[in-house]
């Protein structure tokens, strides 16, 4: 009995499945702050100077979360504030 337990072990362990992994890349995508790339607000401009020197938005999300974080989306790039000053700005893909 030992040995038909041991032999059934052994059969269990060499059919048991090998697992494999894929390691995935993601291409890098980085447009310069600049004229050469897509000039965008920079971090702490605050609202006032973000429609002052990139005009009105498009659309402008209501303030969401505490603390309130607010969403202009310009044609080219979309500015997040965190109360009234610029946290993020990004170019969508």
């Amino acid at each position: 009995m030992k040995k038909l337990l041991l032999l059934l072990s052994i059969a269990l362990l060499c059919s048991s499945t090998v697992s494999l992994a894929e390691t995935l890349t993601v291409p890098t995508y980085s447009v310069p702050n600049t004229s050469s790339g897509v000039l965008r607000p920079t971090r702490g401009m605050s609202m006032s100077a973000v429609a002052q020197k990139f005009g009105s938005a498009q659309q402008q999300s209501a303030a969401i979360g505490e603390p309130p974080i607010t969403k202009w989306t310009y044609p080219d790039f979309i500015v997040f504030f965190e109360y009234s000053h610029v946290i993020h700005s990004v170019i969508p893909r």
